[in-house]
């Protein structure tokens, strides 16, 4: 077992030239996936607000559902992918196919039980978020539309959560590209037919919210006939997906070991998601105007924010394979570059987010008033983004060293224990702006940064779980 140095404070801030470029080759296809991903979901957002705020507010409503879906895939499979990095990083191929199948089959076990959740339950969880004293005639009609797209999205869950499987398991191994180019052609498919559909240009129906959801489900399957083919069309470059279907076959000890690590994070991620959706519960009754802005600002926000998000996914992956490689001094110095990387990329990030937070609300067909309440919903969060960053680092670090259980207080236990009642003391109980209230709420992430800095620099995460 090789022992940790000391690292001096150059060392911790600064990376050198291969540092830099190594990054830059993990993150960059990442990062441009997902900001042209958030692009595409903002000019989804703008298209379906043309039909009106009701419209707009359905899919919302409905996004945040799917939103919870989507956590408890990642969430499920990210267990296995922290097996998956440090196996590739220790050269075992057969482990990583092993990780892939473990993905597979937990995938097909959440994906089954959300589509009978949302099926069964859909329309009382979409009931939750429209405000009590909304006009009857605007809760109906917000409603319809939010089950009209609910019913044609459960259709895209399947691809969904396949494409997942196979683009974690490529970038576990560094192999970024293939997942960024399907991503984009997947979103030139679902921009081209949202533009077709919903407004039915050339002779094409015209659908409005339904034609915005089957251009989603079209885009995504799309996105996995383009990840799948490629992953299995080259031995050499992906040979960890050589032979990956001949069997099912995980070792009982591997899965119990991937089980114990999955299982903290499955939970993170159904608790953080729901509460994201319990806070949108929580301002939404402010009025249906708060969530068309909140709609907005958290469209436009997401876009600025996929660079601190794409540096944590980075930071799974880099450390992750320092990690199985048992190079562990190495691994605590790419950590903490990591981190300074991503804080000073959020203080970028959220100046240009303020300076465009007046511009981009314009472009939506809504009210005056929702656009100023999503710019100031929008400041607010360009104010908070270094404290996202840093806190965002510090939970992939420690989830690389398989700390899920920790990283399972750190987050979602945080977010549910601490910052939902704040939330929903101050909404329900107080006169407080619904900014000011928002910004409190995502400023209580100060507290998740001191606990983060004192576990990271402890070091109690620097451990290779596949040797």
């Amino acid at each position: 077992m090789e022992k940790t140095e000391k690292l001096s404070l150059r060392e911790c801030v600064f990376g050198n030239k291969h540092f830099y470029r190594h990054v830059l080759a993990v993150v960059l296809p990442i990062i441009v996936q997902n900001t042209l991903t958030n692009i595409v979901s903002l000019l989804d957002n703008v298209m379906v607000g043309q039909v009106g705020t009701l419209p707009m507010s359905g899919v919302a409503i409905v996004g945040q559902l799917i939103f919870v879906y989507n956590l408890a895939i990642w969430g499920s499979t990210s267990g296995a992918g922290l097996f998956g990095a440090q196996y590739f990083g220790s050269g075992d191929m057969e482990g990583v196919r092993h990780t892939f199948r473990f993905k597979l089959l937990v995938a097909a076990v959440i994906t089954a039980g959300g589509i009978l959740l949302f099926s069964l339950a859909g329309k009382n969880l979409i009931s939750a978020y429209i405000a009590a004293d909304t006009a009857p005639a605007d809760a109906a009609a917000t409603l319809g539309y939010a089950w009209q797209y609910l019913c044609i999205m459960l259709v895209g869950l399947v691809p969904f959560a396949l494409t997942q499987c196979y683009a974690g398991t490529l970038r576990e191994s560094g192999q970024t590209v293939l997942p960024m180019k399907a991503s984009i052609i997947a979103m030139v498919v679902n921009f081209v037919f949202n533009a077709l559909l919903i407004f039915g240009l050339f002779g094409f129906p015209c659908m409005g919210v339904a034609g915005a959801a089957v251009a989603t489900v079209l885009s995504r399957f799309v996105e996995l006939a383009i990840v799948a083919m490629g992953a299995h069309s080259s031995v050499e470059r992906y040979p960890f997906f050589a032979g990956v279907y001949e069997n099912m076959h995980i070792p009982a000890a591997l899965a119990k070991n991937i089980l114990l690590r999955s299982t903290p994070l499955l939970l993170n991620e159904l608790m953080w998601g729901m509460g994201q959706a319990i806070l949108l519960q929580c301002y939404s009754v402010r009025g249906i105007q708060v969530v068309a802005a909140l709609n907005i600002c958290n469209t436009i926000s997401q876009i600025f924010n996929e660079v601190f998000l794409s540096l944590g996914n980075a930071t799974a992956i880099v450390v992750g394979q320092e990690l199985g490689a048992n190079h562990l001094t190495g691994a605590r110095r790419t950590a903490w570059r990591m981190l300074s990387l991503s804080v000073m990329s959020c203080v970028v990030m959220g100046l240009l987010l303020s300076l465009c937070a007046p511009l981009i609300p314009q472009i939506y067909n809504t009210e005056e008033s929702i656009r100023l309440l999503s710019t100031e919903l929008i400041r607010a969060v360009a104010l908070c983004m270094p404290l996202f960053g840093f806190a965002n680092c510090a939970y992939f670090t420690m989830r690389s060293g398989g700390k899920t259980f920790i990283t399972f207080l750190f987050d979602s236990c945080f977010t549910c224990g601490v910052t939902v009642p704040v939330a929903y003391v101050l909404a329900h109980y107080t006169a407080m702006p619904i900014v000011l209230i928002f910004l409190v709420a995502n400023g209580l992430d100060l507290i998740k940064c001191v606990i983060g800095f004192i576990l990271l620099k402890k070091g109690i995460w620097v451990r290779n779980i596949v040797k």
